[in-house]
């Protein structure tokens, strides 16, 4: 039984008649907790971080003694730009990448979050690469990026881009605790669906993190904001508005206790778009009155885009500003004055666009406006004044909250739930109920829906109901079995070729001649799956698996054998099963 679970629906092709039955659970898909779930796991996990993967900065914080610290990185900010590049000498990561984004925009690799889980024709990621510099090509029906690296083309899913900055929160992490991160919590846009969600955990693994829950950026906002309320029932409106995502959850909140009513929004509106309507401006402008055409220079447009970003957040404090740029094209200075009324009147239509998901949620919770307590912004975009302009005029002049920083809210958020699941003291009597924000169905004759389980349903939950099927002696049993086959091949020889790469785990404690072995096994295993992966049995994928498995587990279990003997009668080292 093929199960594919899109943006609006859960595609399952029909048995034998049978009784189905869909369990939604915080672990498989918001990654969200009830009171019962969201008890400290009973293995000792040690500190559980809380990452916010945003799509232009990302932000990591940790619980410990009953309070959230937000980490600086190694140039001393709390956010790390989502910047991945790649020069002759090395991968830079963060601050260092994208600072030198203008001079090298062919290897420098930015907005990665609007490729993750997306199918390569998404119309919104076939627009995106109008503007992108660097290369995204077609991998199997998915995105990629391909970047020069040590003088050859290198392919890189947006899963491992994804990993590269994960692993850049990892490490800030550890600098500041002195011990190494295994556990994370890590935050996703509400209404992202479960390819997007499950891509995201697969970035974790790529970047060593078991990633224990994916909550909601809203919802981790939420939690930062109401953590101290203590003054009874609040309902409260979280406007998140980021770098490339949209959001807006409703939630009642009462001591402690926070129940997500209705959440709606948009994943590919934000603060890089805002920046592109300045950037198509002024190239226009450009072009017009110097009779070129600067849209092909990627460098050129590399500076005005890194410019044009500087002058958005001034706009946030001042009413103009100037743009300049020297030697911007062809030895030619730019020189420029946008004033926040322009720039309002550039990007009006969008600011207006996100008040739609306000209107969503208070009708889907069957709230008035006049019933909202509070007004929480959260995600850099809404320092712009008139994005908080438009949201105060809607709720007839309620004044929004200042009462949490936009940009580290969600990472500390998130880091409350990793105390939560670590066990740190104050987060007892935390409860969150979170929502399935997208509707869930199957897929009947005809390409027809039927719903199950809508949208704003609270999770877990389940719904029985029985179908038959439109032919007789259909064999979707026997497809099940073969995918599952697949799929467990496939995540085998994923998980074997990230341990033979880990230098300081597997790959590093094994001799390079039991290395090369593995990797040569892992290469046919791969060109097999390729060649005959869309013919195969699921007896010939488990024949593959096991054939693998007879070379992996001789080379890991002297490995280990070896650890034991050394360490005495100390335990061997813990790690990861094959």
């Amino acid at each position: 039984m093929s199960v594919n679970i899109q943006r609006n629906s859960l595609f399952l092709g029909l048995s034998a008649m049978f009784y189905f039955l869909l369990l939604l659970s915080p672990f498989t898909l918001l990654g969200t907790v009830l009171a019962e779930d969201q008890a400290p796991l009973q293995e000792p996990l040690g500190t559980v971080i809380g990452i916010d993967l945003g799509t232009t900065y990302s932000c990591v914080g940790v619980m410990q003694k009953g309070k959230v610290e937000i980490l600086v990185n190694d140039q001393g900010h709390r956010i790390t730009p989502s910047y991945v590049a790649f020069t002759d000498e090395e991968r830079l990561v963060g601050d260092a990448a994208k600072n030198q984004a203008a001079a090298n925009p062919k290897r420098t690799i930015f907005d990665i979050k609007r490729l993750i889980g997306r199918k390569f024709d998404d119309k919104d990621l076939q627009n995106d690469m109008k503007h992108f510099p660097f290369d995204v090509v077609n991998d199997k029906g998915k995105p990629a990026v391909e970047v020069e690296v040590n003088g050859s083309p290198k392919r890189f899913t947006p899963e491992e881009v994804s990993a590269m900055i994960l692993g850049k929160m990892k490490e800030v992490a550890e600098s500041y605790l002195g011990n190494k991160v295994t556990h994370a919590v890590v935050t996703v846009p509400a209404y992202f669906n479960d390819n997007q969600r499950q891509a995201t955990k697969d970035a974790g693994a790529i970047a060593g993190l078991n990633v224990l829950r994916i909550v909601n950026e809203p919802t981790a906002a939420a939690i930062a904001y109401g953590l101290d309320k203590t003054e009874g029932e609040r309902q409260i409106i979280v406007y998140d508005l980021g770098g490339g995502t949209f959001d807006v959850s409703l939630l009642s909140i009462d001591r402690g206790v926070f129940e997500v009513l209705a959440t709606a929004g948009d994943t590919h509106l934000g603060g890089e778009d805002f920046d592109q309507r300045v950037i198509n401006f002024f190239a226009k402008k450009y072009n017009k009155e110097n009779n070129v055409d600067i849209s092909k220079d990627l460098k050129t447009m590399g500076k005005l885009k890194r410019e044009a970003e500087k002058a958005k957040r001034t706009l946030s404090s001042q009413k103009t500003t100037r743009i300049e740029i020297e030697a911007f094209h062809n030895g030619n200075d730019f020189s420029e004055t946008l004033t926040r009324a322009k720039f309002e009147e550039l990007n009006i239509d969008l600011f207006r666009k996100t008040l739609e998901p306000v209107k969503q949620v208070l009708s889907d919770a069957k709230v008035k406006k006049s019933e909202i307590d509070d007004i929480v912004l959260v995600g850099g975009s809404t320092r712009i004044p008139k994005v908080v302009e438009l949201i105060e005029e809607y709720f007839s002049g309620k004044k929004a909250s200042k009462g949490i920083n936009p940009d580290e809210a969600v990472a500390f958020g998130a880091a409350v739930q990793g105390g939560v699941l670590s066990g740190e003291e104050g987060t007892e009597d935390l409860v969150l109920m979170d929502v399935n924000p997208l509707t869930l169905g199957i897929e009947t004759t005809g390409g027809v829906m039927t719903k199950l389980i809508p949208r704003n349903t609270v999770i877990p939950t389940h719904k029985s109901q029985i179908f038959s099927t439109a032919a007789d002696n259909q064999a979707d049993k026997a497809k099940k079995e073969r995918i599952d086959a697949r799929n467990g091949l496939e995540n085998y020889v994923f998980s074997l070729k990230n341990q033979v790469a880990d230098k300081e785990g597997l790959g590093g404690k094994i001799e390079d001649s039991d290395k090369e072995t593995l990797e040569e096994a892992i290469k046919q295993a791969s060109a097999w799956l390729e060649e005959s992966g869309s013919e195969a049995t699921a007896e010939d994928f488990e024949e593959q698996k096991e054939k693998l498995s007879s070379v992996a587990y001789p080379i890991t279990s002297k490995m280990y054998n070896a650890a034991g003997e050394a360490s005495g009668e100390d335990e061997p080292e813990k790690h990861d099963e094959l």
